[in-house]
């Protein structure tokens, strides 16, 4: 099982997942579990390879010292043991010691007659075998005499227990544990204090908002290392997000309660003279005052509402891939009520080919459509909507015969609410602001030309989505 499917299995038996810390801790814990198996298979093959060692060169010895005591006397070769050759070998009182001296024809000159015979005919060969039910190690040494009275090959074999070399291989192992259990308390140690220390910046952060005042929408600004400013830049951004969502709703109701408040009581004390008028004539010019007002407030409400929505799908609708040339179809489309067009007063001028951006549709439209409504509202002559590509982007210009904006009005360009004078004739203003906060989302940007004598020209300039990337 993989060590996040571990986790998560761990997690969700408990009910609730793992915190950072045990993560890290228990995947510590997992490589210092493995590395100490290891450590520990290492270590007990070395003490036996390394216990192996130092008793076979003791039994070499000890066969080379009988194998050398060896002489021909009257054609016979004779065996002199000296004491000294398992001197060393009997320094492990457990242990017991045999030996074998034979000669060529394979007779057994001295020593136990059931010690195994060497599997190879090397003049020096090591094996294992049994004596008398016990686990041994033996040596076999051949000696070659070539004299007078005698020549072959004696062969000396000494053979002796394993209980020794067992118990050193078993003592280097355990040294070797007890080193690597010190050492697994210092990395642990050592690990503890890492995990605490990493984890402070993410306390910090932590900290900081919860320290915060719940208006304060400012980024943070905290230092932490590089693996976790991506976690503060996301914070940054949400916290930005957020910031316009309740700015936007905050000026909504703001706008609502200031610019709906006196339509609606002109409204009302227009419904209450009508209510009050005997005169037909003079009753009949109230009303048509009261649906002239009560036109322009839904418009204005309808625009209001149009804002706050574009501000919102700015920071949550996944922009896609579209023509360009379609949202102005389909924005125009909204004022063909069948005459318009017909009297030339609004018209299409659209490039061949398909002008594709990334963005949302529905705030495109709406940007587009509040451009039209600008122009034909407060401009003059035919209004002239174009979509053309160059330079990697693509521009959509919304052209009028009026007379246009000063420098100083086009600096105001996007703010809502401008008065009368600020604006090309009346109005509010939040058509272009709408427009406005839409380009801003998709990375575009709105112009007018007011260096222009032939009429009012808006522009938005939207960078072109190539088809490979294309979602």
């Amino acid at each position: 099982m993989p060590v996040n499917s571990a986790f998560r299995h761990i997690g969700a038996r408990n009910g609730r997942p793992l915190s950072l810390a045990s993560r890290l801790f228990l995947a510590i814990g997992l490589i210092l579990l493995t590395g100490g198996i290891i450590v520990t298979a290492a270590a007990l093959a070395y003490g036996h390879q390394a216990a192996r060692n130092a008793f076979d060169r003791l039994l070499v010895g000890a066969a080379n010292q009988i194998s050398a005591s060896i002489s021909i006397v009257e054609g016979d070769p004779l065996v002199d043991l000296p004491v000294t050759a398992l001197e060393l070998l009997a320094l492990a009182p457990e242990d017991r010691i045999a030996y074998r001296v034979i000669d060529p024809q394979g007779v057994t000159l001295t020593g136990y007659d059931d010690l195994a015979l060497p599997p190879t005919d090397t003049d020096l060969s090591f094996f294992d075998g049994t004596f008398a039910g016990d686990p041994v190690r033996l040596v076999a040494v051949r000696r070659h005499f070539a004299e007078r009275g005698f020549s072959g090959t004696v062969t000396t074999i000494v053979a002796h227990t394993t209980i020794a070399r067992q118990a050193l291989a078993w003592d280097i192992a355990r040294n070797a544990w007890m080193m690597l259990a010190v050492a697994g308390i210092g990395m642990v140690a050592l690990a503890v204090f890492s995990i605490r220390s990493a984890l402070v910046p993410l306390k910090r952060i932590g900290q900081d908002l919860l320290a915060r005042d719940p208006k304060d929408l400012t980024p943070l600004d905290i230092a932490v290392p590089r693996e976790l400013r991506a976690i503060v830049d996301s914070i940054n951004r949400f916290i930005t997000r957020l910031h316009r969502q309740i700015d936007g709703m905050q000026n909504l109701i703001s706008d609502s309660a200031h610019q709906l408040r006196t339509p609606i009581s002109a409204l009302r004390a227009q419904a209450q003279l009508a209510a009050e008028e005997q005169d037909p004539h003079r009753q009949s010019e109230i009303v048509s005052k009261i649906l002239t007002r009560s036109v322009g407030l839904s418009r204005l409400t309808d625009q209001m509402l149009n804002r706050a929505l574009v501000i919102h799908r700015g920071d949550s609708a996944a922009h896609k891939r579209i023509d360009l040339r379609r949202v102005a179809m389909a924005a125009a489309e909204v004022f063909d009520d069948g005459a318009i067009f017909e009297a030339g007063r609004l018209h299409l001028d659209l490039c061949e080919t398909p002008a594709w951006v990334a963005g949302d549709a529905l705030s495109l439209q709406e940007a587009v459509k509040n451009l039209i409504s600008n122009a034909l509202q407060h401009g003059a002559g035919r209004v002239t909507i174009a979509v053309l590509c160059q330079g990697g982007q693509a521009v959509l210009t919304v052209h009028d015969q009026g007379k246009g904006m000063t420098a100083e009005q086009a600096h105001l360009l996007g703010q809502r609410f401008l008065s009368a004078d600020q604006h090309r004739t009346s109005g509010t203003g939040i058509g272009l602001s709408i427009a406005h906060a839409v380009a801003h989302a998709h990375g575009a940007t709105m112009a007018v030309d007011i260096a222009s004598n032939t009429g009012f020209t808006i522009s938005l300039t939207i960078p072109l989505q190539h088809e490979e990337r294309a979602p």
